[in-house]
């Protein structure tokens, strides 16, 4: 490609920063499909240090990853308010913007809906039903009427004014939304592939254990059952969001010219 007076553009890869709200956070089928795009990913640990981007200007894309802690608690992870303004503007600025659990929980917040803590329990592999809209919006849109996926959450929120609805729940109506052009909340894990489920089985068994009495026990057989599907979902969701992020082109000078 080359500019209107004939110098030739050097397309960058693009840029994506990742918050991690909580430590050893997989990436998963998202991490595959930003390898497939050659992207560099940034990682910014605010569980660790609370350190976030100076501004919207260094990355492409945005993604929100999930954690404990709720949307709403600002005493115990000060980060919190400032991270929903930070979305706000990527998505403001038509960059895309991916919020996954705790992340959609943060983007809800960012555009005004509500969060409601404690209310919307749901662990393990689950179907997940595409709404109208969702069968043609590019993210869901290759994943028919439902799809299954993996599920990690305990809160909700209310859709954003302007947000469009894509996948529901009888748990959680609101388990992904749209805004504008490509800023995206799932509720649901989809980037939580079989790999990741078994990293979270071995490094939190008592946490889901007291949340899924039995799962543990089952999860070979559910596995089998389940993981198979919910991973080429998730993998279908993942390239599906990475092919709207838009990349800064930077004119470069030509060898001849320079």
């Amino acid at each position: 490609m080359v500019s209107s007076d004939g110098r030739p553009y050097q397309e960058e890869p693009m840029r994506v920063a990742v918050i991690e709200n909580m430590r050893n956070t997989g990436l998963g089928a998202l991490a595959a499909a930003l390898d497939e795009a050659g992207a560099e990913i940034e990682w910014f640990r605010v569980w660790q240090d609370g350190i976030l981007p100076l501004d919207i200007s260094g990355h492409d894309a945005l993604v929100v990853l999930g954690g404990e802690q709720s949307a709403l608690d600002d005493e115990t992870h000060p980060y919190l308010p400032e991270l929903a303004r930070l979305t706000r503007r990527f998505g403001d600025a038509g960059k895309a913007v991916l919020g996954i659990c705790l992340g959609s929980q943060i983007l809800a917040r960012a555009y005004g809906a509500d969060n409601h803590l404690g209310i919307a329990r749901e662990f393990g592999w689950h179907r997940i039903g595409v709404t109208a809209d969702g069968r043609a919006d590019p993210l869901l849109s290759a994943l028919g009427g439902e799809f299954t996926i993996f599920e990690w959450h305990a809160d909700t929120f209310s859709l954003p004014e302007g947000a469009v609805r894509l996948a529901s729940s009888p748990v959680a109506e609101n388990q992904a939304f749209r805004i504008g052009r490509a800023v995206y909340g799932t509720q649901f894990h989809f980037e939580a592939n079989s790999d990741v489920v078994e990293q979270w089985k071995a490094e939190f068994p008592d946490t889901i254990a007291r949340i899924a009495p039995g799962w543990l026990e089952k999860h070979a057989e559910l596995a089998v059952r389940h993981g198979g599907a919910a991973d080429a979902a998730g993998l279908a969701i993942a390239r599906a969001w990475v092919s709207l992020i838009e990349r800064e082109e930077v004119e470069m000078l030509s060898q001849a010219s320079a």
